[in-house]
């Protein structure tokens, strides 16, 4: 499984030098490969890791999965289009990034909106699940998985904390997207929308006042360095979710599909606990490098959610026809 691409190409070419047509059960053998973006340490990254060890022994060992992490293979925006192509059988990608492609991948990231535990247990496997789901199919690509990855969001800042609407008026603040910038924009912020790798550097210099991110990527990227106060909120919710190629995926037996499946169900399992752990492990990791931390009461999260849901709301339920409908289906979750 942790063999490289090309290391993996080479020993199959050579086994079928060495072996001729003997060498007929590595030819039977599925290959799977998986391309991601994120680096090694990241909390997700790791799950995959056990994703694909769980397929291979669910399998028999007759599906092969050599996971491509840190975009050694694709791009993020590159992912879509090879797996639709065949050029690998699956890759993993985060819901917001298919931006309008399906702007119904959005509605987790509505301010305050499917941020309760018991509606992030309740996804997989939903109406609200399969419709995005559908979505995915007609863009050429079957989804295997759904990882929640956060929900737990901060907003950063130096001089003084974020903690009231009020606080928020005039603050150049790191957005996400159009859409969920929206919320922000309601508080009387200046959103920027960049991309996490720039968030640092744009704190420390002033480009922008506040950050905002997830808890874990605040303590990874070593906001504490250059910002003092963090309010943690609810905010949004984020996925990784993972893909295959329908025609390969169709041409596995009934027993193959089923092992990447039923991993595919541990996993969706395995990342509540997983994430919910990283979340407060990143919390406390921040408290200790200095970090002044609030935490949103139910009080302060009914005010902003009456202040920041709304604009985001409409705007996404103007994005699509069948919006207003995923928002229905996620209300009875």
């Amino acid at each position: 499984m942790k063999i490289t691409r090309y290391a993996a190409l080479a020993l199959l070419a050579g086994g079928i030098a060495l072996a001729g047509p003997l060498a007929s059960p590595v030819q039977a053998q599925e290959k799977m490969r998986v391309s991601h973006q994120l680096p090694p340490a990241h909390h997700i990254a790791k799950l995959v890791e056990n994703w694909a060890a769980d397929i291979e022994k669910r399998s028999g060992g007759k599906i092969d999965v050599e996971v491509l992490g840190s975009a050694q293979a694709f791009k993020p925006d590159q992912n879509h289009p090879a797996v639709a192509r065949g050029q690998v059988e699956a890759a993993m990608a985060v819901n917001f990034q298919w931006g309008n492609t399906i702007p119904e991948m959005n509605v987790v990231t509505i301010p305050y909106f499917m941020t309760d535990l018991e509606r992030i247990k309740k996804f997989p496997g939903s109406e609200a699940a399969k419709l995005l789901e559908g979505k995915l199919m007609e863009k050429g690509v079957r989804n295997v998985a759904w990882l929640y990855t956060t929900r737990q969001s901060i907003f950063t800042s130096s001089g003084k904390p974020l903690v009231k609407l009020d606080d928020f008026k005039g603050v150049k603040i790191r957005g996400l997207n159009k859409l969920v910038d929206a919320g922000l924009v309601a508080a009387g912020a200046a959103p920027a929308s960049m991309p996490g790798s720039e968030v640092y550097q744009a704190l420390q210099t002033k480009v922008i006042d506040a950050g905002l991110t997830d808890v874990s990527a605040a303590y990874s990227r070593k906001y504490f360095e250059v910002q003092e106060f963090g309010t943690v909120a609810p905010f949004f919710t984020v996925y990784f979710h993972i893909y295959v190629n329908p025609k390969w995926f169709d041409g596995l037996s009934p027993d193959l599909q089923k092992a990447v499946l039923e991993a595919s169900a541990q996993a969706e399992q395995d990342s509540i606990g997983v994430t919910e752990k990283t979340a407060e492990d990143s919390i406390a990791a921040l408290k200790e490098k200095g970090m002044k931390l609030h935490i949103q009461s139910a009080e302060e999260v009914k005010t902003f959610t009456a202040t920041m849901q709304p604009p985001v709301m409409e705007a996404f339920k103007a994005s699509s026809p069948d919006a207003g409908k995923l928002i229905d289906l996620v209300n009875k979750l």
